[in-house]
């Protein structure tokens, strides 16, 4: 069952993510986040413009998935937003990610976003797939930014149009393979 998150799963939440830091390249974070971060994150997310939601099985939660502001207060930007996502390594391959990036596709229709931008380290072929699944294109890769204490690689920026009416002559697609 997918649904909206709640101060009360901040803690899975935050388990959650940080065996992802532990995993290593699925995020640029390389130490594990606070409670208290984590808190403070939860509470930039107000449900209405910026939902997190959490995926649960038997009243657990197993996954989670959040729309976050992109670029915050440039207000050119304020119809785009960044999704992360996050499955407990216990319950990957499972669908459940996929479930969830489709909730969080529809939702960010229904909050009148017009794209949707998520950022992938280029190690990081799990989620890359994932998104391609779900119609999300490589729209641009930052080489060598993330340093794991030595360790390099890049970032790529995945992006898709939930606009009807897409901007001419954009440059959304800005890289090719």
């Amino acid at each position: 069952m997918i649904r909206l998150a709640e101060k009360k799963d901040i803690v899975s939440i935050n388990d959650i993510y940080n065996q992802a830091v532990a995993a290593r390249f699925e995020t640029a974070d390389i130490d594990p986040i606070s409670y208290a971060d984590r808190l403070k994150w939860y509470d930039l997310h107000n449900k209405t413009r910026y939902p997190v939601f959490v995926y649960e099985i038997d009243e657990k939660v197993v996954a989670w998935l959040s729309i976050s502001p992109y670029r915050q207060g440039r207000m050119a930007l304020r119809n785009t937003a960044e999704i992360s996502y996050y499955v407990d390594k216990k319950y990957v391959r499972q669908g459940i990610g996929s479930q969830l990036i489709s909730h969080g596709l529809s939702e960010s229709k229904k909050l009148n976003y017009s794209v949707l931008i998520a950022i992938v380290l280029d190690r990081n072929n799990a989620s890359m797939n994932i998104l391609e699944k779900h119609g999300f294109t490589a729209w641009g890769r930052l080489p060598g930014v993330a340093d794991f204490k030595g360790e390099i690689c890049g970032h790529v920026y995945y992006g898709i149009n939930l606009s009807e009416k897409p901007c001419k002559n954009s440059y959304l697609h800005f890289i090719t393979e």
